[in-house]
This record gives C-alpha cells, structure tokens and sequence, in this order.
C-alpha cells in the first residue's frame, strides 16, 4: 500500500537570527488524522504520519488485541476523506463482535482519558508473560544498534520531528524501522511490518526514540518481545508493566551507556564473564 499523501511538506518560512531575518522555506512533518475502521465501524481515530498505512493498521490491530494474528487481516484500504485518512478493514465476524460490543455500551464522555475505558480494571489489560528464553545481548550490540539508528530515520533527518521504532537481531543489527510523529503510531507500524515480514518477536530487540510510557510496554508485551529499548527514561508505571511481565527494560540510552530497569538477566555482564573465564 503506497502513501496517499506525502510524509512532510515544504513551508515558507521566516528565520531570525539576532537582527537579520530571512525568507525562506522550512521542511514539516504532516500530521493527520487516520480513522481505523472495522467493517464500517469507526473504532478509533489516531493523529498519524500518512505512511506505511497497511503497517499501521495490522500492527494497531494486533498489539490492540483486536486481532491475534496477521492473518485474520483480510482487507485493508486506505482512503483519502475530507479531513484525513480512513483506514478501512475487514476482520473476522467473532473479532468484529468484540469491538462492537465495546463500542456498543461505552456511554459518551469529555475529557482527557484512555479511550474506551471505564474503570481501573480495564485500564491495563490482562497480558501474557513474555516467554523465558536464552536470548542475551550484549551491551555492544544495543550501543551500536542505536549509533547506526539516525541513518534509518530519513523523515527524521528531512523534519525533526519524528519518533522511530527499529527492530534488532541479537547482534544488534537492523531490519525494520518505521518512523511516525506518534511514538505508539512508529512502534504499532513496526509490529504491522514485522508481522507482514513473518519475523519472529522473540528473536532480538526493540529500540525506540522516544520516553517509554506504559502504552509502549504494554504493546511490547502484548507481542512477546523480550526487550526495549528505549533513548529517554521510563514512567513507573512502564517499569512496573515491564517487572510483572518478564520484560527486560533498558532506557536512557545514550553513547555507549544504557541503564537496565528491569530483569537485567537477558543483558550480558561483560565484566561478571570476563571474571568467569579467568576463574
């Protein structure tokens, strides 16, 4: 699915630097909205970059527990409207009935909150533990994976205004990388490209650039990666999210430091090894 808009757009601007002003033009990320739609059912509207839309809306779908696998997408078209982008998708009927169902008893309310949540319990899902494994990496390969992020980021360099959300193997070395003015909207675009790839989430890592809040560990979780990454620090509640289910959480990242949060077991200890073999 190609992009049915353009990622940025190029403005006239004015620059002033001290006493001097310049005319001149100035390269914006577009931002608009996308409604995510379920056999005709609006289910959620997201501010998103307009691209890599098919990505978008599987990866929503799955780390959103509206699917549980990339093959129950059966159609997915992106169409241009008035005010945006809607997103139309077709899902199996028993998956359809769910979203309904929800949409059907949610009363209407203002303000600012989660979407389609009425009470504490529903706020946080019940999630699946990730699966214990051997996986390990070393700190090496997370630094160098973050070093050689920024030559994956093209809207990044051309706006600087976008989130990136890169998948790594073990060596850190990249295989995807989707970019968004959303953090959520870059991480669900990269679970969309994984799945349609048919990679497999638990062999490597996940690095995004952006602070790690609870949604972003909460979606991580949800696909069974073993570890993310991310360049700013986390809230609690990510930690906490990230603790109860077996996620490694690594933030902060900067040149060649990262700070392990939680279940620091899947980071090597080059230190602890280096001792070991001269034991």
């Amino acid at each position: 699915m190609t992009s049915i808009k353009p990622a940025h757009a190029t403005l006239p601007i004015r620059r002033h630097r001290g006493d001097d002003a310049i005319e001149g033009a100035h390269t914006v990320a577009v931002e608009t909205p996308v409604a995510l739609v379920y056999q005709g059912l609006s289910h959620v509207v997201m501010m998103a970059t307009p691209a890599d839309l098919a990505d978008f809306g599987l990866g929503f779908s799955l780390s959103e527990r509206v699917l549980t696998s990339a093959g129950e997408l059966k159609s997915i078209e992106a169409v241009e409207a008035d005010q945006g982008i809607v997103l139309r998708m077709t899902i199996p009927h028993e998956r359809f009935q769910a979203i309904f169902d929800q949409h059907r008893y949610l009363p209407g309310r203002t303000g600012c909150g989660l979407c389609g949540v009425e009470s504490l319990d529903q706020a946080v899902p019940e999630l699946p533990r990730v699966p214990d494994s051997d996986f390990v990496v070393q700190p090496a390969a997370v630094y160098d994976a973050f070093e050689r992020l920024d030559g994956f980021q093209p809207e990044k360099r051309a706006t600087g205004a976008v989130h990136a959300a890169a998948w790594c193997t073990p060596d850190g070395a990249i295989r995807i990388v989707r970019e968004d003015v959303g953090r959520h909207n870059a991480l669900d675009k990269l679970i969309g490209a994984m799945a349609r790839a048919g990679l497999s989430f638990g062999e490597g890592f996940c690095l995004i650039t952006s602070r790690c809040s609870y949604e972003m560990v909460q979606k991580a979780v949800q696909m069974g990666m073993p570890m993310l990454a991310a360049i700013s620090a986390p809230t609690t509640f990510a930690v906490d999210l990230a603790e109860r289910h077996n996620l490694t959480l690594l933030a902060l990242a900067r040149q060649a430091t990262f700070t392990v949060f939680c279940h620091g077991y899947r980071v090597a200890d080059p230190v602890f090894m280096e001792a070991s073999l001269q034991a």
